[in-house]
C-alpha cells in the first residue's frame, strides 16, 4: 500500500499534466457548434465531385446577400420619410386670435376707429379663423436635419389623423412669406375694413408639421419586411446538380439554401451529445498528434509543465478568438493575428516546432471558423512565411518588414482564391482586405508580448540576451576586474562560438553570451587559473586534490552566482555542461606521476557534469577547450594549428563527451573548420611563399 503510494506521488506531475491536456480538449469541444455540420463542399464555377444531389424536402431559393442588400438600400433610397401635423397648433392659433379679436374689437368701440367691423364681428372673425385653418391646411414644416438640404421636389408623407397624403417641400408655406399671404388674402375678400385684423394675423403663425421618427421607421421596416427574401422554390425529389456537374450561379444559389434548410431542420433533429463527441474526438486526435510530437521531437518542452502549458495555451487562445468573433457577424475571423503563434515560438524554440504549433492551431480554429477551406489555406501560408521571414525582435526594420511579407502573403493568396472563386476582379469582396490589414497590424503585439511570456514562463529571447551582454552587468563587471585574464578568455570563446554557431545556424546570441558567463565562477578564485597568474603558482602549496577541487569549483561555484543573479536557466545550463564529465587531466596525470603506486578516487579530478546536450552547449564546449589549449602553441603554423584542433575535438569524442549531443557530424566539421580558420587569423598564420630565384 505504502509502495502503491510513494509510486503515485511520484507520478503526480505526469497525472497532473494529463488532466490539463483533457481539460483543454474538453475546453476547446465546448466552443464548437452543438449542431451538425453540412456534409458537402462546394464553390462557384467548380466541379460537383459528389453523386447527383436530389432534394430531399421543399426549401426555398435564397436571394444572394448582395442582391438582397441592393434591394434593401433600393427601398432606403426611395422611401420618403413621414411627417405629422401637431393639430393642437391650429386650435391655439385660433383661440388665442378670438381672444385678441375680442380685446381689439373693445378697444376700437370706445375710440370709434371702425365702423363695420363692430356692426359685422362674426363676420371678421370667421374670416380670420377661415383663413387661419387655410394657412395651417398648406402647413408651416419644421424639417428635419437630414432634410434640410432637400430640393423643393423632395417628396413626403403627411400624416394627419388617419389619414396620409403625399406632399413636395415646396407646397407647404414658407414662413418668410406668410404676412404677404394675408395681406393679399385679406385686401382681396371684399372686407371693407381689412386692415383691422392684419395685426391679429400677422407674425402669429408657427411650424404645426413635424418630422415623425417613429412614424418613418415603422413604416419603413414594414417596407422592408415586405422584400422577399427568396425567387423560388425546389421541389421534394427535384434534382439540385448532377455528379461531375459545374456548380454555376443559379446552381451554387440553390446548394447554399439547401444548406441552411438542412442546417435549420435536420441538424436540429440530431443530437447535440453526439455532435460533440464527435468534435471531442477531433480535438483530442489534433492534440494527441501534438503531444506526440512535441514527446519525440521537442522532449524539454512535453517534459516541463510550464513550457507544456505554454504550448496548450495558444490552442485555447485562438479557439476562444475565433469563438466569440464568430458570433459577433459585424466581425471577421480574418482580423484574428494567428502568425502571433509562429513569430513567438519560433523565439523560443525553434522553427520546426513554430510551424507544428502554428498548423495545429489552424486546424482546430477551422472547424471553429465559417470560411471554409480558404481560412485554413491562408493562415497556414502567412505561418509559414512569417517563419521563413525570419523575423528578428531586435532589429526593427526586419520586424517591420517581416510583416510586409505577411500581408502579401495574405493579399496575393485571397486574391488568388477570390480569382478562382468568382472568375472577375468585380465581384471580389474587397472590403477583406480591410481585416487583412487589420490582422498584420494586431501581429505587431508580438513584440510587447515577448518579454511579459517571457517572465510569465521563464523564457528567454534575444532581447534578454542582448540586455544581459552588456558589459556593465554586474557579474561581467565584476569577472572583468577581479579576473581580467579569464575575461579576456570569455571574449576568446565567445567569438569563436559565435562563429561556429553561425556556421551551422545554431542561436549564435545565446551562445556568445553564455560564453560570457561561462566562466563567472573563477572569480572567487582567479589566482588559482593560469590566465590571470602574474607570479608564482599557488597550487605548488595544494595537493593535487585540493588544486582539483578548486579547479572543479569554479562550474559550481559559478552555478550558484549566477542562480544569485538571477540568470536565466538557459545560461546556468552552459556553466554546468561546458566541461562535461572530463577530468582536469592536468592535476590527474600529476597525482599519477606524483604518487605512482597510490590508489586514489579518479572522480574527485572529474567535473560534475551533464554532458552538454543541445547544439550550443556542445559549440561552447569545443570553443572553451580548443581556446584555453591553443595559447600553449608558440608560432604555429597551420598544419600545427589543424592538428592541435582535431586532437582536441577527437578526445572529446572518445571521452564520451558529445553522445547526448544534438550535434550531427556534418555540422561538427563545419565547426572544426570555422575554429581553424579563426584561430589561423588570431595567431597571425601566413602561407609560406616561394623564394624569388
Amino acid at each position: 500500500m505504502a509502495n502503491r503510494f510513494q509510486t503515485t506521488l511520484q507520478n503526480l506531475p505526469q497525472i497532473i499534466k494529463y488532466i490539463l491536456v483533457l481539460l483543454v480538449v474538453v475546453f476547446i469541444s465546448y466552443l464548437f457548434p452543438n449542431n451538425t455540420k453540412f456534409k458537402y463542399n462546394f464553390e462557384k464555377g467548380q466541379t460537383w465531385r459528389y453523386e447527383d444531389l436530389v432534394a430531399p424536402f421543399d426549401f426555398p431559393i435564397m436571394k444572394p446577400a448582395h442582391e438582397l442588400n441592393q434591394e434593401l438600400e433600393l427601398i432606403k433610397k426611395d422611401f420618403s420619410p413621414y411627417y405629422e401635423v401637431n393639430l393642437d397648433v391650429a386650435r391655439n392659433t385660433k383661440q388665442s386670435f378670438r381672444e385678441e379679436f375680442s380685446k381689439q374689437l373693445n378697444i376700437d368701440n370706445s375710440e370709434g376707429v371702425y365702423t363695420d367691423v363692430p356692426r359685422n364681428p362674426d363676420k371678421y372673425l370667421n374670416y380670420g379663423l377661415l383663413l387661419i385653418d387655410r394657412l395651417y391646411d398648406r402647413g408651416f414644416i419644421q424639417l428635419d436635419q437630414q432634410h434640410e438640404q432637400s430640393a423643393d421636389n423632395f417628396v413626403i408623407n403627411l400624416r394627419k389623423g388617419n389619414t396620409t397624403t403625399q406632399r413636395t417641400l415646396q407646397s407647404f408655406i414658407d414662413p418668410e412669406k406668410v404676412d404677404l399671404i394675408i395681406t393679399d388674402s385679406l385686401f382681396n375678400n371684399g372686407l371693407k375694413e381689412a386692415e383691422f385684423l392684419i395685426p391679429l394675423l400677422q407674425g402669429k403663425f408657427i411650424n404645426n408639421i413635424f418630422y415623425s421618427s417613429d412614424l418613418t421607421n415603422k413604416f419603413l421596416e414594414d417596407q422592408l419586411q415586405s422584400i422577399s427574401p427568396s425567387y423560388g422554390l425546389v421541389r421534394q425529389d427535384e434534382l439540385i446538380i448532377k455528379q461531375d456537374g459545374i456548380v454555376t450561379d443559379e446552381i451554387y444559389q440553390k446548394l447554399l439554401s439547401y444548406q441552411v434548410k438542412y442546417e435549420e431542420e435536420v441538424s436540429s433533429k440530431k443530437s447535440h451529445w453526439g455532435v460533440f463527441i464527435g468534435y471531442f474526438l477531433l480535438t483530442s486526435l489534433i492534440v494527441g498528434v501534438f503531444l506526440l510530437f512535441l514527446k519525440y521531437h521537442a522532449e524539454k518542452v512535453f517534459q516541463s509543465f510550464s513550457r507544456l502549458l505554454f504550448m496548450l495555451m495558444w490552442l485555447m487562445l485562438y479557439s476562444y478568438l475565433v469563438y466569440v468573433v464568430e458570433q459577433n457577424s459585424s466581425l471577421s475571423t480574418y482580423m484574428i493575428p494567428f502568425c502571433i503563434v509562429p513569430i513567438i515560438v519560433k523565439i523560443f524554440f525553434n522553427d520546426r516546432l513554430a510551424l507544428f504549433t502554428h498548423i495545429v492551431v489552424v486546424l482546430i480554429a477551422s472547424f471553429l471558423s465559417s470560411l471554409g477551406y480558404e481560412f485554413t489555406f491562408l493562415q497556414i501560408l502567412a505561418g509559414i512565411v512569417a517563419i521563413l521571414a525570419n523575423i528578428e525582435v531586435r532589429n526593427w526594420t526586419r520586424f517591420f518588414s517581416s510583416m510586409l511579407f505577411i500581408f502579401a502573403a495574405y493579399a496575393l493568396g485571397y486574391l488568388g482564391l477570390s480569382l478562382i472563386k468568382e472568375g472577375s476582379f468585380a465581384t471580389i469582396d474587397w472590403s477583406v482586405y480591410t481585416w487583412i490589414f487589420l490582422n498584420v497590424f494586431l501581429t505587431l503585439l508580438a513584440y510587447p508580448l515577448i518579454p511579459l511570456l517571457e517572465r510569465v514562463f521563464g523564457f528567454t529571447s534575444s532581447i534578454t540576451l542582448v540586455e544581459l551582454s552588456d558589459m556593465n552587468r554586474p557579474l561581467l563587471k565584476d569577472l572583468s576586474l577581479k579576473a581580467p585574464g579569464t575575461m579576456q578568455h570569455s571574449l576568446q570563446v565567445a567569438n569563436l562560438a559565435e562563429a561556429a554557431a553561425d556556421k551551422i545556424g545554431a542561436d549564435q546570441l545565446l551562445v556568445k553570451v553564455a560564453a560570457l558567463y561561462h566562466d563567472i565562477g573563477k572569480t572567487l578564485q582567479p589566482q588559482y587559473f593560469i590566465e590571470n597568474l602574474s607570479g608564482e603558482s599557488p597550487h605548488n602549496q595544494l595537493s593535487n586534490f585540493e588544486s582539483a577541487k578548486v579547479i572543479i569549483g569554479h562550474v559550481t561555484e559559478g552555478i550558484k552566482m549566477a542562480k544569485k543573479a538571477g540568470l536565466p536557466e538557459v545560461l546556468i545550463d552552459f556553466i554546468r555542461t561546458h566541461h562535461g564529465t572530463t577530468r582536469v587531466e592536468y592535476f590527474y596525470r600529476k597525482q599519477l606521476k606524483d604518487f605512482p603506486d597510490q590508489e586514489f578516487d579518479a572522480s574527485l579530478f572529474r567535473y560534475p557534469g551533464p554532458r552538454p546536450s543541445s547544439k550550443e552547449q556542445t559549440i561552447l564546449m569545443m570553443a572553451d577547450s580548443i581556446e584555453a589549449a591553443c595559447k600553449s602553441l608558440k608560432n604555429p603554423t597551420s598544419d600545427d594549428i589543424d592538428q592541435f584542433v582535431d586532437k582536441i575535438v577527437a578526445g572529446k569524442i572518445t571521452s564520451g563527451q558529445f553522445v547526448n549531443s544534438e550535434l550531427t557530424f556534418e555540422e561538427l566539421g563545419k565547426c572544426i573548420f570555422e575554429f581553424k580558420k579563426m584561430l589561423k587569423s588570431i595567431h597571425h598564420v601566413r602561407i609560406e611563399y616561394p623564394e624569388e630565384r
